[in-house]
């Protein structure tokens, strides 16, 4: 098993690159098939998108373009996003057959319950984040707005707010991966992450501050998150240092 990966190294140079290139040209088309199925869909899905904004806007109030091109490039813009986010499955695949050749069997089969479950996490914040943050956060801009303000939100700075958001929340359910591997490579011992609990509430709470919008609810609601989220990254760790303890016994 020792061997294996290295009759992956004797290939020559220019056999990687051969490699490299076929797997970037089936991402490419993967994400272009993509593309192309769903932009006739564009505006749909921007009024999807929409939907928790226009729920909530006063009467009399609506979205708006401020630049000539607003309403034909934002939604061509979520749409090429969109296919991203359902291609992701198939960029990670065709990175893991470009990669997995070099690999031991062990790590081959230690990687892909991770890239696995780092996909569905990533799926699962964004969800999270669409269907149960993102309208109280919308609803508490909207609510604050001084009484002689009209609420029109323009349909591009939209689209980046919601980006943000969707990410911030996707990357933030990573981390039990994130402290998982970081048990795994011996890096840190779950011992030391509870030792240290108190400090990584406060680190999640001020992360929270700089990366989230500014209000108080879409913060405390990161933060708690976060925090959640790491307890089961300790938990699931636990569990492997139990089990290597048990395999050493």
């Amino acid at each position: 098993m020792s061997q294996e990966p290295e009759l992956q190294d004797e290939m020559p140079l220019v056999s990687h690159l051969i490699e490299l290139r076929t797997r970037i040209i089936n991402i490419l088309s993967a994400l272009g098939i993509l593309f192309f199925a769903l932009v006739a869909f564009r505006n749909d899905l921007y009024s999807l998108l929409a939907s928790p904004l226009r729920l909530l806007l006063p009467p009399g109030s609506s979205m708006i373009a401020t630049d000539v091109t607003s309403s034909f490039m934002a939604p061509f813009k979520l749409t090429f996003y969109a296919a991203f986010f359902l291609g992701i499955p198939v960029v990670l695949h065709q990175i893991w057959a470009f990669i997995a050749p070099a690999l031991y069997k062990h790590e081959r089969k230690l990687a892909i319950p991770l890239l696995v479950s780092s996909v569905f996490l990533f799926y699962t914040g964004v969800a999270f984040a669409y269907f149960v943050t993102l309208g109280p956060v919308l609803k508490f801009f909207v609510s604050v707005a001084p009484e002689h303000v009209s609420f029109m939100t323009d349909i591009n700075s939209y689209l980046d707010f919601c980006l943000k958001f969707f990410l911030v929340f996707g990357f933030t359910f990573e981390i039990p991966v994130v402290v998982l591997l970081m048990v795994m490579a011996g890096i840190i011992s779950t011992a030391s992450l509870i030792e240290k609990r108190r400090y990584i509430v406060v680190l999640c709470f001020a992360v929270a501050m700089f990366i989230t919008p500014p209000d108080a609810l879409s913060m405390a609601v990161l933060a708690m998150l976060m925090w959640m989220l790491f307890e089961v990254g300790v938990l699931f760790g636990r569990i492997l240092e139990s089990r290597r303890e048990a395999a050493g016994n």
